[in-house]
């Protein structure tokens, strides 16, 4: 089946893409070789040469569909604690806000969406730092008359999956993740080289880590060979490629919020890890200004997917009176970095 690139307001623009190139696309997200060469083990895997894997990559990327490909890691395991944060931004500040949050070095998603409540990001700081104190800085640089942290308690699942020509994401693995920086897993100097070297974009060549391993004075083999441990470690969550959901046709992104009772939260949350539709899913702490506690990132085609989903969903488990949070502006979407 071959499928149309999307933009942003799900019009067609000019790529056609074919079963290889939806096969790569699925295979990138899954899981990209940590090999020394590996565009020609990805060619092996599709039957295709390793000059047509980076040059079908190198299209991907150049009409959007592919945001970067790179690790994503384990931020408490870097010493960093993550956070959901809200606020209520007046309209006219709004572009305001959107500028500023491009150019944060902690933020790594930044949406408005539909609700009094209209500006929703995610901000990752070390966890030395006072997260409240940092909320509050954000809140007076963009202008909000209200802001608040929502931490995750718990996290049901991480990780979206998309692929290209299908109604609803594919099936992907449960990620249980902690936000709580790890002691267990202490970081040598060659592993905190490793990982500031490793967070950028992967170069399209027939070798990209060479560069990065020469530039630390080391052996390409050992430096492969540290990344695997990473990701054996946990440290490192995989490494793969990030995806414009927009672009692969999943116009329409819902944050579901329930107020759950604590009875409730554990069995809804498996069931809502369960859907192959829900990429994110987590328990989170309310407060005064919000009193939802379940929260769950939803994608679909079509809006009304989207409330499909939410509804089956609620009379599942029990839950009534979820608030739908739409997305009506990406502000940003991309990997922090992570110095360590």
């Amino acid at each position: 089946m071959e499928g149309l690139l999307l933009d942003n307001k799900g019009n067609r623009i000019m790529m056609r893409l074919d079963s290889i190139d939806q096969k790569l696309i699925g295979q990138l997200q899954a899981e990209f070789p940590l090999t020394k060469i590996p565009f020609a083990t990805l060619g092996l895997s599709l039957g295709i040469a390793e000059e047509e894997i980076i040059q079908r990559i190198g299209q991907l990327e150049a009409h959007g569909l592919i945001r970067q490909i790179g690790p994503v890691f384990n931020v408490g395991s870097l010493g960093y604690r993550t956070t959901l944060v809200a606020m209520k931004v007046v309209e006219t500040q709004l572009d305001r806000a959107a500028h500023f949050i491009k150019k944060h070095p902690g933020i790594s998603h930044g949406y408005e969406r539909d609700n009094a409540f209209n500006l929703w990001l995610t901000l990752a700081v070390p966890a030395v730092v006072d997260m409240e104190a940092e909320i509050q800085k954000l809140a007076s640089a963009v202008s909000a008359a209200t802001a608040f942290s929502l931490p995750a308690v718990r996290v049901f699942k991480l990780r979206a999956h998309f692929v290209l020509g299908r109604e609803r994401p594919s099936e992907t693995t449960t990620i249980n993740a902690s936000n709580v920086p790890r002691r267990d897993n202490e970081l040598s100097p060659e592993d905190r080289n490793i990982i500031n070297e490793l967070q950028q974009d992967l170069p399209l060549v027939p070798e990209p880590f060479t560069a990065m391993a020469a530039k630390l004075g080391m052996d390409e083999e050992k430096f492969v060979v540290s990344c695997q441990s990473l990701l054996s470690r946990g440290i490192m969550r995989r490494f793969s490629a990030a995806v414009n959901h927009h672009r692969a046709g999943f116009k329409a992104n819902a944050m579901t919020c329930w107020s759950a009772p604590s009875g409730k939260v554990a069995a809804a949350g498996k069931k809502l890890a369960s859907l192959p539709e829900v990429s994110h899913c987590y328990e989170r702490r309310p407060n005064p200004f919000w009193r939802y506690n379940l929260f769950a990132m939803i994608h679909a085609t079509t809006k009304e997917g989207c409330q499909e989903i939410i509804d089956k969903v609620s009379t599942e488990t029990g839950l009534a009176d979820p608030v739908v949070l739409l997305s009506t502006r990406e502000l940003k979407k991309t990997r922090v970095k992570y110095p360590v």
